[in-house]
């Protein structure tokens, strides 16, 4: 994980803050933009997201957008003829999974979510094209972030977005697709920021993204906030917080107190009673719908991405996550988290969890069985067994 200087990177606090800074990124575009989501509705957000990328093709510029076959399922049917109607170039990661096709290349998703405009800007985060309000019952707004990058980060964010594109329509298109001019990425010092873009894929960046948070909780020496929307890690990423409590660091969890997916859940909760049990702080966010990726550790290391904290996000789909190794920033995502905590969140301790009924525990380990089962015959259950 290569840290480079000399960035400027903002914080983006859901789509609140991130829609009209993108929307006005694209606006500004004077040669390119390039979009890959995991999600893209057609709802009030998706629509104003649509409408700037035809816009933007109208002035000549070159438009390129990539959406997961899963995750994108509507935006197949719904928008993705209208973008290439106006000209823009729209590639599918994968077409949807059939019911029961749990081969594992079909099962690798396109998970990230980044924006490149004009090889000078960058959008890194965990925020879909997804209105915030787009929430099952309609329960406002879902919580997430990303952040706005300009500097040197923007040649490895530049090329990773490109050698994706290339590579896809070589798949699909089954040639070499002509080579296009390329921009050159605008990496002049902007900013004092110091950042490393981190990937997860399936050739050489296994387990990219799973190692830079091992490495941080590992050296922790005071504190660690993570927010995950699902969080069920393995064995090592367990037992590095749980080490880390125990030599004397502050670990809080902020993980998902809504039921958006149950299987998932019930089965993350099936790991509260090891990590309470060894000092581990957990606060479900009962608010609204979490969907953040980041997480704080000490003064000057933070990450914000797609990357959830379980096995789809470390072992299958591809991520991207930005990490920051700075005073400042840090201070703001920690500000903002501890901020979301005492607004919308619960503290779980101990005790309240061994009051519940037996059978809604037993719930929990049974979709952790399940899970886990799964992941198995997916051709994953490769982690060490409990101890």
């Amino acid at each position: 994980m290569e840290v480079l200087g000399g960035n400027d990177i903002r914080l983006l606090e859901s789509g609140a803050q991130y829609f009209p800074a993108l929307l006005a990124a694209i606006a500004e575009a004077r040669s390119e933009v390039h979009l890959e989501t995991y999600i893209y509705e057609a709802d009030a957000t998706g629509e104003r997201i649509t409408a700037a990328l035809i816009d933007a093709v109208k002035r000549g510029i070159a438009v390129r957008v990539m959406v997961d076959g899963f995750g994108g399922r509507s935006f197949v049917r719904d928008t993705a003829l209208r973008l290439l109607d106006a000209g823009v170039e729209v590639m599918i990661f994968r077409r949807e999974i059939a019911a029961l096709n749990m081969r594992r290349h079909r099962l690798r998703r396109l998970h990230r979510k980044l924006v490149v405009v004009d090889a000078r800007l960058a959008f890194v985060g965990g925020i879909n094209i997804i209105d915030d309000m787009n929430t099952p019952a309609q329960i406002p707004p879902r919580f997430d972030y990303a952040v706005r990058i300009e500097g040197p980060l923007l040649s490895e964010i530049h090329q990773a977005a490109l050698s994706l594109w290339m590579r896809l329509r070589w798949a699909d298109f089954h040639h070499r697709p002509d080579e296009q001019p390329r921009l050159q990425p605008v990496t002049r010092s902007v900013g004092t920021r110091r950042a490393a873009f981190v990937v997860r894929d399936n050739l050489r960046h296994r387990r990219d993204i799973e190692v830079a948070y091992l490495d941080a909780i590992e050296q922790a020496r005071h504190e660690v906030i993570l927010a995950n929307a699902y969080f069920l890690p393995g064995w090592r990423f367990r037992r590095a917080l749980m080490d880390a409590a125990a030599r004397g660091v502050k670990v809080t969890l902020l993980l998902q107190g809504r039921v958006e997916y149950w299987l998932l859940h019930h089965a993350c909760r099936a790991l509260y009673p090891t990590l309470l049990d060894a000092g581990v702080r957990i606060i479900e966010y009962r608010l609204s719908f979490l969907h953040a990726k980041v997480a704080v550790v000490d003064q000057d290391w933070a990450t914000v991405g797609s990357s959830n904290i379980d096995p789809f996000s470390l072992m299958l789909a591809r991520e991207a996550n930005v990490v920051v190794r700075d005073i400042g920033f840090t201070t703001e995502l920690r500000v903002s988290l501890q901020r979301a905590m005492a607004e919308g969140g619960e503290n779980l301790t101990r005790k309240r969890w061994r009051r519940q009924p037996f059978f809604v525990r037993g719930l929990s380990w049974a979709a952790y069985g399940l899970v886990r089962l799964l992941i198995g015959v997916a051709g994953y259950a490769r982690e060490r067994p409990e101890r």
